[in-house]
């Protein structure tokens, strides 16, 4: 017989709010893949080798949210399905230029940013200082990316 467990209803609201932007995280990480494949120009080696560190970074970020929300008794989403039904992020096709894909990363890592400081603002209301601790570290690497980003763009 298996034993079903059950989320503290104070937690949903995290496991809610973190799937949501886990499911922001991996449309951008495989935006971010497809960029790394496909990005041609005088550009190609500067920014295939970046998006490559940025996806790989990008997937460490997605396991330790994930693991938050299991710490805190949700279940991650699993599927494309359920990503691209909770993300706010689009899927980005058929980008080779450069510039153009640094702008869509740019611009959706401007919407990630926003995401965590509500995720932090919230978990702090909670008194959730892990997943406040969490957030407060990936927006400080957040803005040094987009830091980086801009002035790549300059």
């Amino acid at each position: 017989m298996k034993t079903e467990v059950k989320i503290n209803p104070a937690n949903e609201v995290v496991v809610n709010e973190l799937n949501q932007f886990v499911s922001n995280l991996q449309v951008h990480y495989q935006n971010l893949r497809a960029f790394h494949w496909n990005v041609k120009g005088s550009l190609f080696f500067v920014l295939h080798a970046k998006f490559e560190e940025y996806y790989t970074e990008m997937a460490e970020v997605i396991d330790e949210v994930a693991e938050r929300i299991l710490m805190v008794g949700g279940e991650p989403l699993h599927s494309f399905s359920d990503y691209l039904a909770n993300a706010s992020l689009d899927e980005i096709t058929h980008v080779s230029d450069g510039i153009e894909a640094v702008n869509y990363t740019v611009a959706q890592t401007e919407v990630l940013l926003e995401q965590m400081n509500q995720i932090q603002a919230n978990a702090a209301d909670r008194g959730d200082e892990a997943t406040n601790a969490l957030f407060s570290e990936l927006i400080s690497n957040t803005e040094k990316k987009l830091w980086m980003l801009r002035a790549f763009r300059s």
